[in-house]
């Protein structure tokens, strides 16, 4: 079951009543403009996977049918509110032969709480190889039903973890309980939306120091993938210094191939006491 240690506060739920494809589901405003109508309220800003999935789709409405997301590289500036549309203005920095590059920034109030650059592929024929295996994990109708924290329309079971004292696991299978139909750019965006759900630095996070704010955020899509069917996410941390965290991940078909990677750095600072915060305030 996907949960936090019992000496922890629990994650966030997720948004009740709210799916995914609603979430995704943009309005066209103007050429190259769109906009995120569904709201919710909760005592939370805008959940990063949320707006760093729309932004990925208002890119994709501006490229031919034939040209996909092989990546995605985005910078979380200021918090979003769950309670507020959110518009989406897409720029159309080069539409080439084989691969189309946008640029994609996300407004609330008349500011910039997320920018995002992505380019599309024209899909080719080219030498498949996979050089380590996928992370050991076992099948996930053989494992209990748990829950996913902030995610709309995700389901998710997990396997024994590699670092068991992390405060949320950073190795889980999850899957889209909603109807994604054939399109590959709705299944990139669903994945893209599940990618930044928890944090790979929870094994690093103790009573003194945690991550906090995502900074920014990377994803690679290496081959199609449906998000209708399991995937294993598996989170890597790797050095904290500086006020920030860095990690990396991979996510997996069941059938053992490598569908993605991302990578994510975020705020990593020591927690503020009760006091300290009356100060401040």
């Amino acid at each position: 079951m996907i949960k936090a240690r019992s000496t922890q506060p629990l994650p966030p739920p997720a948004p009740a009543g709210v799916s995914l494809l609603e979430l995704l589901d943009l309005e066209a405003v103007d050429r190259d403009l769109y906009r995120g109508n569904v709201v919710f309220d909760e005592p939370f800003a805008l959940f990063g996977g949320q707006v760093a999935a729309q932004a990925l789709m208002a890119a994709g409405r501006t490229v031919g049918p034939d040209r996909t997301p092989h990546s995605m590289h985005g910078y979380f500036l200021r918090a979003g509110d769950s309670g507020r549309p959110t518009v989406f203005r897409v720029e159309r920095d080069r539409d080439g032969r084989s691969y189309s590059a946008r640029r994609v920034v996300a407004l609330q109030d008349g500011e910039v709480i997320f920018s995002m650059s992505a380019s599309f592929h024209v899909a080719e024929d080219g030498r498949d190889l996979q050089a380590s295996p996928v992370p050991d994990a076992p099948p996930p109708d053989t494992l209990p039903t748990g829950t996913m924290p902030r995610l709309a329309s995700f389901e998710a079971r997990q396997p024994q973890q590699p670092y068991p004292e992390a405060s949320w696991p950073t190795r889980f299978w999850a899957r889209c309980t909603a109807d994604l139909g054939d399109d590959p750019l709705l299944h990139t965006a669903a994945l893209t939306y599940l990618s930044d759900v928890l944090s790979g630095l929870a094994p690093l996070r103790d009573e003194s120091w945690t991550p906090m704010s995502s900074l920014d955020h990377a994803v690679w899509f290496h081959r199609p993938v449906r998000l209708d069917d399991w995937v294993l996410l598996d989170l890597v941390p790797h050095t904290t210094g500086g006020g920030r965290g860095w990690y990396t991940g991979t996510v997996s078909s069941a059938d053992g191939v490598l569908r993605a990677s991302l990578t994510q750095e975020q705020l990593y600072r020591q927690r503020r006491t009760p006091q300290e915060k009356r100060i401040s305030e």
